[in-house]
């Protein structure tokens, strides 16, 4: 009966700690229209079978957020790369997230950008750019 009860504070003082650490780390305000870069933590085994660890960025658009700050929110962030569209969705609060780099934001009157899909209309270069609010 001890074990468990101590099995369970255990988890209760893991749980507090990695609310601490999503509290440190600072959010930016994300909105759609913005042009942000998310660093990621990505790991990948070598030819010998080694873990290695390293930071992969990914840069576009967002088109879409989710949930503002919840503990649920996320992000869809969509560039095109080689003429082909890549969306991804990113939760915020993901620990393998090292940062999220807001580099420009368009002025926009809509909070999902889906119209920005559409290949044959040019919609992304009538985007105008706002200044960054700091």
């Amino acid at each position: 009966m001890a074990e468990t009860k101590t099995a369970a504070k255990d988890k209760k003082e893991t749980a507090k700690q990695e609310d601490r650490k999503q509290e440190e780390r600072k959010i930016p305000e994300i909105k759609s229209g913005m042009t942000v870069r998310v660093y990621q933590k990505i790991q990948e085994k070598n030819p010998k079978g080694e873990l290695k660890e390293r930071i992969q960025y990914f840069e576009g658009l967002v088109i879409a957020t989710k949930h503002g700050k919840e503990a649920g929110a996320s992000i869809t962030v969509r560039k095109v790369s080689d003429g082909v569209g890549v969306e991804k969705i990113f939760p915020i609060h993901l620990p393998t997230i090292t940062k999220i780099e807001i580099k420009k934001q368009s002025r926009v009157r809509r909070a999902k950008l889906n119209f920005l899909k559409d290949p044959k209309k040019r919609y992304k270069k009538k985007l105008k750019n706002v200044p960054l609010k700091k």
